[in-house]
């Protein structure tokens, strides 16, 4: 296969668009979303970040490249072409919103802390409006792209209810941890095959499985921890099929520090997973006292500075002494606060709101 082809057709529509866009006239009435990239992931396929949140408001607000008449950006999707399209934006008086994640710090993006940050920070004081996605997110970014002047709200994410939902079973066999999401940062993988490791001696029959993409290998330490046969890369997945492993679990170990505001934790909780992590960033916010228990850990901007595995494993064994209370309460939390519908009205109202200035 020709890896040069996805590129050179992403490059040609947009210099298709740009053709387009330079000589359009005014923007007619009515809402039009673009969220700065050609193409948005379809229903079902695989998307995460940026692209997930694109793809749910995509169904509603139909993604309008060509003739918008409100752009919208992703803070983990912004376009390569966000500069030309921020002016354009502004010359046009087409409003901005910015759905706002998390930044780049210094304990994972070490000197390409300020490179991860400056687009950030330009799409941020660009924006009409932002969505901080928690209020741990709202904190981050003042702290490493300055606080911001305009309108701002609080909107965590949401997930469809519908469709992650449990199937009111559990997984036969020993307790089954899962590791989900890609995972970008080698600690995550390592302390979640130790953690399962430190719990065997309470449940010996006790798996992980792990989703995504690696960015170590996994065999070496799954042998010197004596884990072979207790261990499954599930690889990636799509949207259509994320329902099916979570409920091949009985809980998600979710192992990432400062995490802003993870989705993969909202759509665990709905699927009736309860989420044990380290008590940090916009976790904490999301799974409340009743969906699952965090970690205690020191937290630094400086150094990512993860629980211990034995306090983790020690939170999974909790947590399963209660299994069913803990699933129902994180799927009750899921339902009530984080559903799919409200947060789109919310998007609705707020579109309606900004183009009709």
């Amino acid at each position: 296969m020709d890896v040069g082809r996805p590129r050179i057709s992403r490059y040609t529509r947009a210099g298709t668009r740009w053709a387009r866009l330079l000589t359009a006239g005014k923007t007619a009435p009515g809402t039009r979303v673009f969220y700065g990239h050609d193409l948005v992931p379809g229903p079902g396929e695989r998307a995460a970040g940026g692209t997930a949140k694109a793809q749910k408001l995509n169904e509603r607000f139909p993604n309008s490249p060509l003739d918008f008449s409100l752009l919208y950006l992703g803070s983990t999707w912004l376009p390569r072409d966000l500069r030309p399209l921020l002016r354009l934006a502004r010359r046009r008086r087409i409003p901005v919103v910015v759905n706002q994640d998390g930044v780049g710090y210094p304990g994972w993006a070490g000197n390409r802390t300020e490179a991860v940050n400056r687009p950030l920070r330009r799409s941020l004081h660009a924006a009409d409006h932002v969505l901080y996605q928690s209020e741990f997110s709202k904190r981050s970014a003042d702290r490493f792209l300055g606080e911001r002047r305009g309108s701002w709200e609080v909107l965590p994410n949401a997930v469809d209810v519908g469709h992650f939902s449990p199937t009111g079973s559990s997984p036969t066999g020993g307790p089954v941890l899962l590791l989900g999401g890609d995972q970008t940062q080698a600690y995550r993988l390592e302390l979640a095959l130790k953690t399962l490791a430190a719990l065997l001696a309470q449940h010996p029959d006790a798996r992980l499985l792990v989703t995504g993409r690696l960015v170590s290998p996994v065999e070496p330490l799954v042998g010197e921890l004596g884990l072979r046969d207790r261990v499954e890369l599930v690889g990636d997945y799509a949207q259509r099929d994320a329902p099916a492993v979570f409920r091949r679990a009985h809980l998600l170990l979710h192992t990432k520090v400062l995490d802003p505001c993870p989705t993969l934790v909202l759509e665990a909780m709905a699927t009736g997973l309860p989420v044990v992590y380290p008590a940090s960033g916009g976790t904490v916010e999301l799974v409340g006292d009743v969906g699952g228990v965090g970690v205690p850990h020191p937290e630094s901007w400086e150094r990512d500075e993860p629980p211990a595995p034995e306090a983790l494993a020690e939170a999974v064994d909790l947590v399963l002494a209660d299994l069913a209370g803990y699933a129902a309460r994180a799927r009750a939390r899921a339902v009530e606060r984080y559903s799919l519908d409200p947060w789109l009205d919310r998007h609705s109202a707020l579109f309606s709101e900004l183009v009709s200035r």
